[in-house]
């Protein structure tokens, strides 16, 4: 309570600083919105979190740098953003439907131990690798489904007293039929879906739309509770429902989640949230666009998932994968390859060095600039980052700009991008000490190129020492050589 206080004591005061005008699209609407906050100064903002019966793969963490960068640029502008990211440790079936097996049984007999067990495990590496990636997760909530069993039953039986829900044999359904606007996000044809197969594998549902709110158990689930249903285990979209409203409210501003996510989880979500309260669920739903690898998105069942610590293994910064995601808009599919990610861990190092010399020359001091402004005008329309890098590679390499302007727009580059440019990492410097002798031999006698101005043979000189597998950039005080990525 001390944290809520901290955020809506302070309401005049952020209302007072008047936030720049930004705008998101909505996938609600289908169009590009100017987003206007429900408090002054104040964003709700929701983000569905991972199941945690196994490592977050790639694809899913571009939707946490995705959130991560709404939330920078709010709070850029003036907002204080209060997020939430939710543990799914029950519940979400193999299928994301409702048929299949449970993940988190899955993941404890893959293991051989508790669904708890899996959960901590995963949750512990999941927010690892969020920080990994440069999110600040310090002020983001992580609810855990299992602690909100009591929310979740009381919102279920909230649903049936007003006529939303029905009992059958294995629990309790959603009637999408009671919600007239079902399926409004997306704009969902929900007569294609009454001639699926759906309808068939389980026929106590009247429709093949609706969903389970709680399912009865079944004689060997390892995950289960007293309801008024019996005893169960809730079905998947009303965890997000039930914490949601416990921890931002009845109405929130932003939801995030990845595509795969309208079709029916987000618009469950909205049915339950809608029937039970009167009220908009959401104003804001953003949706970040899959991550693909040839031609397919990245997925464990189509076994093509990759790992961050794939990356790392690789000898990649994890910030070379955070600066991948932001070369293509959120709304695009962007098609992950090993050279693609070199690539960008090569951009990001020279953009790292250029933030080196530039805090150098200009002492640390900062200038508006054109640029900056362009740079602020592309964040501000629906997250343009591939544009914003533009202006800022280019602004950078220009004449046209005093030090101090650019790294006036270097700071602002840091609070919206998140790459560390303003603090570039230097773990992988290598001390001149440190080198092997034929590499620092080479060093030498580039040096003495250069100085001679002997450029033809001060290249080739570069050239040998990075097929050494070292990186050179020629700073103001000397060459830096850096361990190359591979």
């Amino acid at each position: 309570m001390q944290w809520f206080a901290h955020v809506f004591g302070k309401r005049k005061n952020a209302a007072e600083r008047r936030p720049a005008q930004i705008f998101f699209t909505n996938t609600l609407s289908g169009s590009k919105e100017l987003f206007i906050s429900q408090r002054p100064g104040i964003v709700t903002m929701y983000s569905c979190g991972p199941t945690v019966y196994g490592s977050a793969h790639i694809g899913n963490l571009r939707a946490y740098v995705f959130s991560d960068t709404i939330a920078r640029a709010l709070g850029a502008d003036g907002y204080r953003v209060r997020r939430v990211i939710n543990i799914t440790d029950v519940g979400h079936l193999v299928g994301d439907g409702d048929q299949g097996e449970d993940k988190m049984a899955v993941g404890a007999a893959r293991e051989k131990t508790t669904p708890q067990d899996i959960a901590d495990r995963y949750t512990k590496e999941f927010t690892e690798d969020l920080s990994e990636l440069n999110i600040d997760t310090k002020d983001i909530q992580f609810p855990r489904a299992t602690d909100y069993i009591k929310e979740q039953i009381a919102l279920a039986k909230t649903l049936e007293e007003k006529g939303f829900a029905y009992r059958i044999k294995n629990g309790l359904a959603f009637d999408t039929s009671r919600f007239p606007s079902y399926g409004k996000l997306g704009n969902i044809d929900l007569g294609a879906q009454r001639v699926g197969a759906r309808i068939e594998m389980d026929r106590e549902k009247r429709h093949p739309a609706d969903f389970w709110l709680w399912r009865s158990a079944k004689p060997n689930d390892l995950q289960q509770w007293d309801s008024p249903w019996g005893r169960g285990n809730p079905g998947w979209h009303i965890e997000c429902s039930a914490m949601s409203r416990a921890l931002l409210g009845q109405e929130i501003d932003i939801h995030t989640g990845g595509e795969d996510h309208i079709g029916a989880h987000h618009n469950n979500e909205i049915a339950q949230s809608e029937a039970a309260s009167g009220r908009t669920f959401v104003h804001y739903w953003m949706h970040n666009a899959f991550l693909m690898v040839e031609g397919q998105k990245i997925s464990k069942s189509l076994h093509n998932d990759i790992y961050l610590k794939d990356i790392v293994a690789k000898g990649f910064d994890p910030l070379a994968l955070r600066y991948f995601y932001l070369q293509a808009h959120y709304r695009t599919h962007l098609s992950f390859s090993w050279n693609a990610l070199a690539g960008a861990a090569g951009a990001l190092e020279r953009l790292e060095k250029f933030s080196r010399d530039i805090n150098t020359e200009s002492k640390g001091k900062s200038a508006p600039s054109e640029a900056r402004e362009r740079f602020l005008v592309a964040m501000r329309d629906d997250l343009a980052t591939p544009q914003a890098l533009g202006i800022l590679w280019d602004s950078l390499k220009s004449e046209e700009y005093a030090p101090e302007e650019k790294w006036g727009l270097i700071q602002d580059a840091e609070l919206h991008l998140g790459l560390n440019l303003t603090r570039p990492s230097t773990s992988n410097v290598v001390e001149s000490a440190d080198l092997p002798e034929h590499i620092r031999i080479l060093l030498e006698q580039r040096e003495k190129a250069r100085v001679t101005k002997d450029f033809a043979a001060a290249d080739r000189l570069r050239s040998e020492i990075e097929n050494g597998g070292y990186h050179v950039d020629d700073g103001p005080n000397g060459p830096v050589l850096t361990m190359r990525t591979l």
